[in-house]
């Protein structure tokens, strides 16, 4: 496995092509626009220039040489080739079915696709394809770079090769993994978005400040970040969005979104990515 599609040129996709990059993966990044395409070439910059800074000694990587190994285009047809892609599209069931549509159509018989998902059913995605085999959920961490360990998904028809698969490539690229088998939000977004939703509806009801409630977490349990500061990592989008699939797909009102949330997205504060949400940025 040489040639790897990335679909999606969003935070997720953009770290996730600049970690396969670095290790010399020829890259095929894919999405919508060229303006999204080069923002994400300007950010694998920026985050390259931070990483030689924080590196201390260490390698110094050379961001001409990772770009060299990244094409970027908005025809899917550059992934003709491909022998493993990697789908970073937003959490919505319409959008990620015809992304997974027009792959099964361009891309080779023995192209693995595997969803980067926060909570959408990878046997659902396997249904929209003729290759149920060879789909699998691979669920990285935000930044991709810098995060070591990944979630894999096995589906209902995932073939064992495709998981042995799946783990070469991310030791091939510096990470571990655990293996956990299908279900709405697997287990990370299972407890995560949970504890994400209640920490707002906590801000909501007036119980205590975002920064104190992350303050908290950090003092009492260890956490590195907050569950407010992670909230603003992810985007307010992209949980709102993991909170209703996980409503959705388990008909159960704990997993009722924040009219908070709700509110803060409609107002367009997302967090990180657009430099508001419960801390400005």
């Amino acid at each position: 496995m040489k040639n790897i599609g990335v679909v999606g040129a969003g935070v997720m996709g953009t770290g996730l092509a600049q970690n396969l990059a670095q290790y010399d993966y020829c890259v095929r990044l894919v999405d919508v626009s060229d303006g999204k395409l080069e923002k994400a070439e300007d950010q694998i910059r920026q985050h390259i220039r931070l990483q030689n800074m924080l590196s201390k000694g260490g390698t110094i990587v050379d961001p001409k040489v990772v770009l060299n190994n990244i094409v970027t285009s908005t025809d899917y047809k550059v992934l003709g080739d491909a022998d493993f892609v990697i789908e970073n599209v937003t959490e919505d069931w319409p959008t990620k079915q015809a992304v997974y549509k027009q792959l099964d159509l361009i891309c080779p018989d023995y192209t693995i696709f595997a969803a980067n998902t926060s909570a959408i059913s990878i046997t659902r995605i396997a249904s929209t394809t003729g290759r149920a085999s060879q789909i699998l959920g691979m669920h990285f961490m935000n930044p991709v770079p810098m995060k070591t360990m990944v979630e894999v998904i096995k589906g209902y028809h995932t073939a064992d090769e495709t998981i042995c698969a799946a783990k070469e490539l991310l030791k091939g690229i510096g990470k571990e993994c655990v293996v956990v088998n299908d279900s709405p939000g697997f287990v990370s977004n299972r407890v995560l978005m949970l504890t994400v939703n209640e920490a707002i509806f906590l801000v909501h009801d007036r119980v205590a400040t975002a920064e104190d409630i992350d303050k908290i977490f950090k003092s009492c349990f260890g956490h590195k970040m907050g569950p407010l500061e992670t909230a603003d990592l992810i985007g307010l989008d992209t949980i709102l969005l993991s909170i209703e699939v996980l409503q959705e797909s388990f008909c159960d009102d704990k997993y009722r979104p924040c009219p908070l949330l709700k509110q803060m997205v409609d107002a367009g504060l997302y967090g990180r990515k657009n430099g508001q949400g419960f801390y400005k940025y």
